[in-house]
């Protein structure tokens, strides 16, 4: 019963410890170390906006994985009429040449382990 105060301290003391790291990376001004990814090379432009795919890459990966698989929908075509092969090695690989200096920065970056090359064969990376 007259161990609150101490109780009380303890845990005040315990949080401000926990959340320290926190507070420091938030007041230090400083962004984190954001991959610098290569751009694309392909002569064509990308199946949607950059924006849109550096959020939902992965969605449309699926989408095309499960309409090809199950639906046997090879072909893509936007409204503006432009048509892309639903592959990843073919379509992204195409223009983004080197997996390790695209994918894998970002996805080492946030320490997301994709499945995709479970089943797809790692492009040979191009000789720089």
């Amino acid at each position: 019963m007259h161990d609150t105060g101490k109780v009380l301290t303890g845990l005040v003391i315990f949080l401000a410890l926990i959340a320290a790291p926190v507070w420091y990376n938030m007041g230090s001004g400083q962004a984190g170390n954001v991959p610098v990814l290569d751009k694309a090379t392909g002569e064509g432009s990308c199946v949607r906006d950059s924006s849109y795919m550096t959020v939902n890459h992965m969605d449309l990966l699926n989408e095309w994985r499960d309409q090809v698989i199950r639906d046997g929908e090879r072909f893509e075509t936007l409204p503006d009429g432009r048509r892309y092969e639903k592959s990843l090695t073919n379509t992204c690989l195409g223009c983004h040449k080197s997996k390790e200096r695209f994918c894998d920065r970002c996805h080492n970056y946030l320490s997301v382990d994709p499945y995709c090359w479970d089943c797809h064969i790692v492009p040979e990376e191009p000789r720089t």
